[in-house]
């Protein structure tokens, strides 16, 4: 409403602008003034020769230059008593022109060029209305202000968990979701949402609070695919390969034919038949593990991870093998190893676009950029 105010100002000075010059009315200085001048004149030369003050020849002399002009000035004046009426009607013209065509042509211009049809926005909604030009940050801080000042906003912590995930913020992940889960409610999709986020904080692996997540949306929902799918994981990770091939195979089972997490667990099920082939610890070394000190153990791991490194220099074409190799490192804490088998990892696939396209899954999946 105040728009279209300030617009009928701007139309309204518009055309007082125009108007103005045209009410003003002219002043003619010569119709009626000359004439009384010169007629005062002719009385004069007639006085002044009556007074004798000046001779015959000289008085009509006088009288016929005065004559003269007078009849030049009543002539001027003619025209512009004639012309009068033309000018005002002119003058009519150009106001009805101002004062209809002007807001006509404004009128048709906005309706080609504007928006008529947009309802009116408060300006505050429309200051939160999200643009094509501002970038992914920039509305990640919208969202944090708000939630700074509406702390208790469940369906905002929602909203921003997985964001938080496609960004690499895992530990702010866990946090947005830890709180959706508080205020909204407990719910097989909040709880494996949480478990997924403490595995991504712990570069990838299913830890002791990740797994319990998972089991609690199990409770909750026994065929959750999330929650199935990442306590596969936990099984592969602790060695138990039997136990996640068979997790795996169930949600096969399960699975309708358009499940979009169908390709991801068929691609862990090949993971499981190639590490069947990578040399690893035999029952006896994992009961003999469980005896050991934890100095003994770390060498007993870091042998096998040895040996897995030792066999893909031999055959480097095992992306599964370099999968577990790079993980292998980034679990025990050593990220230079890690980034050098990526590094060998790259040579050895050379174009092999979708092996190439899974390592650098995992890079991104355990933040190893750069």
């Amino acid at each position: 409403m105040t728009l279209w105010f300030v617009f009928a100002l701007m139309t309204a000075a518009a055309i007082f602008a125009v108007l103005w010059p045209l009410g003003r009315q002219r002043r003619e200085q010569r119709s009626g003034s000359d004439l009384a001048v010169y007629r005062d004149q002719l009385d004069e030369v007639a006085r002044d020769r009556a007074a004798g003050l000046i001779g015959e020849a000289e008085a009509e002399a006088a009288r016929v230059e005065v004559s003269r002009r007078l009849i030049a000035a009543a002539d001027a004046a003619q025209p512009e008593a004639t012309s009068g009426a033309g000018e005002t009607f002119r003058r009519r013209v150009a106001a009805v022109l101002v004062l209809v065509a002007l807001p006509a042509i404004a009128t048709a211009l906005y309706l080609m060029l504007g928006s008529p049809q947009l309802p009116g926005q408060p300006l505050a909604s429309r200051a939160a209305t999200p643009l094509q030009d501002r970038t992914l940050d920039t509305l990640v801080a919208q969202v944090e202000d708000h939630l700074g000042k509406n702390p208790e906003d469940g369906r905002g912590w929602e909203v921003v968990g997985p964001v938080y995930m496609r960004l690499g913020r895992f530990e702010e992940a866990v946090k947005a979701r830890r709180n959706a889960l508080r205020i909204n409610g407990a719910s097989a999709n909040r709880e494996a949402d949480l478990g997924e986020s403490l595995m991504a904080a712990a570069n990838g692996v299913v830890t002791d609070e990740a797994k319990a997540v998972f089991e609690r949306a199990l409770v909750a929902d026994t065929k959750n695919p999330k929650a199935r799918f990442f306590l596969g994981v936990a099984a592969h990770q602790d060695g138990q390969g039997a136990r996640a091939a068979a997790i795996w195979r169930d949600m096969l089972n399960d699975a309708r034919p358009d499940s979009p997490w169908v390709g991801m667990v068929r691609e862990a099920l090949a993971g499981i038949g190639a590490a069947s082939d990578a040399p690893g610890p035999s029952a006896e070394d994992v009961a003999a593990a469980q005896q050991m000190k934890p100095e003994d153990r770390d060498a007993m791991v870091r042998g096998m991870v040895d040996r897995l490194a030792e066999r893909l220099k031999r055959d480097g074409s095992d992306v599964e093998g370099w999968l577990r190799l790079v993980r292998a490192y980034t679990v025990l804490g050593d990220r230079d190893r890690a980034l050098s088998a990526i590094a060998d990892a790259r040579r050895a696939l050379g174009h092999d676009t979708d092996k190439l396209r899974r390592l650098d899954a995992l890079v991104k999946e355990l933040r190893l950029e750069g």
